[in-house]
């Protein structure tokens, strides 16, 4: 990869210049399974309304630490703060209370359920004991419309015959509509041609421009250059560096992934 500053919207440098008040805060977390130490030292801010990338090499401790703030994994060392206020997060629905909701790789869609049924998929509403059908059709209508979601035909159309893009749009979709203020996106773009790749990175933007904060995983620099407002490089358990992304190349982002370490200067050409 070339050390070269990768072209990203004027807009997402201008976010990046004045950084909101952390929607999480990570304070020296630590996790372990048995004698292995996944994760230690681990101090992070999430702000509303940036997207944060974070990014590693296989092992380094990416998915633990995005499944310690879904509550999968309940940290055992450091403190969480929401809001500036300390929480414990010890399963997903504690995770789903304060608005933190997660689209892992595999998306957790039912191929034979449509848009809407996904989308109300252990939420259905029910009104005299009999699914709401038109108050779900109409909910799930409106968050794809202020997602920007023009590319499905209908929302009773099945999960098995949309694009990787789509489906994509409609796990996000899922999330947001429970009022979401955290997106956790894990590898969204894996395995996605171009223009659904560029559909997906477009409905990242659409999140954190809407006051979301989005946490996206992903291995593909070209991707997080074009959509991260901060970089949070993760090297065996720990945090070798959070930057803005100003402050970043591909070369130097490669460079803390595969060392931990700068060797040289981290500024940004301009």
């Amino acid at each position: 990869m070339s050390g070269q500053p990768v072209a990203r919207p004027a807009g997402a440098a201008g976010r990046a210049a004045v950084l909101p008040s952390p929607l999480l805060s990570l304070r020296d977390v630590g996790k372990r399974f048995g004698p292995v130490q996944a994760l230690h030292g681990i101090d992070l801010d999430l702000p509303a309304g940036q997207v944060t990338a974070l990014v590693g090499d296989n092992g380094a401790g990416k998915s633990t630490l995005i499944k310690a703030i879904a509550g999968i994994h309940p940290i055992d060392a450091g403190q969480m703060l929401w809001r500036g206020e300390p929480v414990h997060i010890h399963s997903p629905r504690d995770a789903s209370a304060l608005g933190i909701e997660t689209v892992y790789q595999d998306l957790a869609l039912c191929d034979n359920l449509d848009i809407v049924q996904n989308m109300f998929l252990g939420r259905e509403v029910v009104h005299s004991g009999v699914l709401d059908e038109a108050n779900m059709e109409t909910k799930a209508n409106q968050t794809l419309s202020e997602l920007s979601v023009t590319t499905v035909s209908s929302i009773r159309q099945l999960v098995s015959s949309l694009s990787g893009g789509q489906r994509q749009a409609v796990a996000v979709a899922r999330a947001v509509m429970w009022d979401a203020q955290l997106v956790i996106m894990d590898e969204p773009t894996a395995a996605l041609g171009v223009s659904q790749t560029a559909m997906v990175l477009e409905l990242v933007k659409r999140l954190s421009s809407s006051g979301i904060a989005v946490l996206v995983v992903s291995h593909n620099l070209n991707d997080v250059f074009q959509v991260a407002d901060r970089i949070a490089v993760m090297y065996l358990g720990s945090l070798a560096r959070v930057a803005p992304i100003e402050q970043l190349t591909v070369g130097s982002t490669v460079e803390l992934i595969t060392t931990g370490t700068l060797t040289g200067e981290t500024d940004r050409e301009q």
